[in-house]
């Protein structure tokens, strides 16, 4: 007979659609950090790509419900934690060693000299644990100076404990009221910055972290709790081509109107066309691709990015080098972003689930 431990830890089926969006964001998120570090807002083709972000935590609300909701209460604590850790932490470790070594080799900077070996060190083991030490002058005081998205990796631990330890055991209306709560800080955030949400990620804006994945992450929990799925035929295609457009939206003044309305509205109706549409056969294994590779690539791409900007600083490429750099570059970053799934956290990840069973 089957130990009810093993029934409660069975991976359930994957929305596969939703994680070929979830690779598109990350590539989106990939370009527009190229693109940033060149432009200004207003002549960035891709200037809302940062919203990529709220997105994930979007879709991780409602991966997280979807996984865990019917099942939580039947597992210890510690396991749905180590669950997590497993499946996190590896590129977190793996990210940051990539970065401390981009950082101690760049060939287009010298920063790293001017920092003493203990700083060094504290700065690297900050981020491997995800302690933010926003320290780092010269990268605009980065929470996490080596590898930029930990920030929004911190903020996903945040809310996976907050999950454990009461939001599944929300009622719906609580949880909507919640939600709506959220939303108001979504406002908040986006008023105080002058019409922004690119918060989050330094530590002066710190706490804008707290609300974006506030309000996406109790989203995609209320989504998932409200069964709010419509079924549609926009297939991988369309979806993609509407996300696309969510990223794409010009940087204006209208800025405080767009952005809360992207973030509050737009994703979450992408996530219940996702759940509900039919993904046809011959895009399957593409959907399955992005999927996989969409952790890896945002977790392994910004060492580069810093290489890129000091390069851009030294030698000035014009526009049409800078747009081979930006393709050649994005398509090297999920190459890499692909052999560091295969050679590295799948196996690491196999190992500990491996000998997790065995204890």
């Amino acid at each position: 007979m089957t130990k009810p431990e093993t029934n409660v830890l069975k991976p359930k089926q994957h929305f596969e659609i939703l994680d070929g969006l979830r690779g598109i964001a990350a590539v989106a998120i990939v370009i527009f950090h190229f693109m940033e570090i060149v432009y200004p807002p207003n002549e960035n083709f891709i200037a809302h790509g940062f919203l990529a972000v709220d997105f994930f935590f979007c879709l991780s609300g409602f991966v997280i419900a979807y996984a865990y909701h019917d099942r939580i209460d039947k597992m210890k604590i510690t396991d749905f934690f180590t669950l997590r850790l497993i499946r996190l932490h590896p590129l977190v470790i793996f990210g940051s060693v990539l970065g401390f070594l981009a950082f101690l080799f760049d060939p287009f900077g010298s920063q790293s000299g001017t920092y003493e070996t203990g700083k060094l060190i504290l700065i690297f083991l900050a981020s491997v644990f995800l302690i933010p030490f926003p320290v780092m002058a010269d990268r605009y005081f980065n929470l996490f100076g080596l590898n930029a998205p930990g920030w929004s990796l911190f903020w996903e631990y945040v809310a996976n404990i907050l999950y454990a330890l009461f939001l599944y055991k929300l009622s719906r209306r609580s949880l909507f009221l919640l939600t709506i709560f959220a939303a108001a800080g979504i406002c908040f955030v986006s008023h105080r910055a002058g019409g922004s949400l690119m918060g989050g990620w330094s530590g002066e804006n710190f706490w804008d972290g707290c609300a974006r994945i506030s309000y996406s992450f109790l989203a995609g929990m209320l989504i998932y709790r409200s069964n709010w799925i419509i079924k549609s035929k926009l297939g991988f295609i369309g979806l993609s081509v509407l996300l696309l457009l969510a990223f794409l939206v010009p940087f204006s003044s209208w800025n405080w109107l767009t952005e809360p309305i992207v973030v509050l509205l737009y994703f979450p109706l992408l996530i219940v066309l996702g759940a509900g549409a039919t993904l046809a056969p011959v895009f399957k294994k593409l959907c399955i691709f992005f999927g996989k590779i969409s952790y890896p690539l945002y977790m392994t791409h910004y060492a580069v990015m810093w290489m890129f900007a000091g390069y851009y600083t030294k030698y000035k490429p014009d526009t049409s080098q800078l747009t081979f750099i930006i393709i050649i570059g994005t398509i090297l970053l999920v190459g890499i972003a692909y052999l560091t799934m295969v050679l590295y956290d799948i196996p690491v990840r196999k190992y500990l689930t491996d000998r997790r069973k065995k204890e």
